[in-house]
């Protein structure tokens, strides 16, 4: 499996972590439901990463894949980044985007519904490899800052 700057980031802290991996279709609408299916995990262990713009600078946002990030609780004029933004910020491409080892580490949020968890699972680095992790690592390795980010969807 190829290395990539996520994985790097997790053997260089010296944490336990698992990588999964699974053949990505190009037709899935939402990359990290078809993770979830494709690895039979609860949804609600899956967190998507995206990129928002506060005021102008970007952060990333970690949020289970059956929600929507509440871009209110990020700050009063938070927006989703611009993909390509978000692709050269982070060195990663849209639907791999990994909160760890990224290009520009951005300030991290994190959904508390996380700490919830033994493990949960964030992109690895490209689409169709994903990182299960304690979330209490992802929080220490990024520096986050855990609240209440998301909207229930499903």
């Amino acid at each position: 499996m190829a290395q990539t700057p996520a994985i790097a980031t997790a053997e260089r802290a010296g944490i336990r972590f698992s990588l999964h991996s699974f053949e990505h279709d190009a037709a899935a609408e939402s990359y990290g439901l078809e993770a979830a299916e494709k690895l039979g995990v609860d949804p609600a262990r899956v967190f998507k990463t995206l990129v928002a713009a506060i005021d102008g600078a970007l952060a990333v946002a970690c949020v289970p894949v059956t929600a929507e990030l509440d871009l209110k609780q990020l700050g009063k004029r938070a927006q989703m980044a611009d993909k390509t933004q978000a692709e050269r910020a982070t060195g990663y491409v849209s639907g791999g985007i990994s909160p760890l080892g990224q290009r520009r580490r951005l300030p991290t949020h994190v959904d508390a519904s996380a700490l919830g968890h033994a493990t949960i699972f964030v992109s690895a680095g490209r689409r169709g490899l994903q990182i299960e992790l304690d979330p209490r690592d992802l929080v220490r390795l990024t520096d986050a800052r855990v609240s209440p980010l998301a909207t229930r969807l499903r």
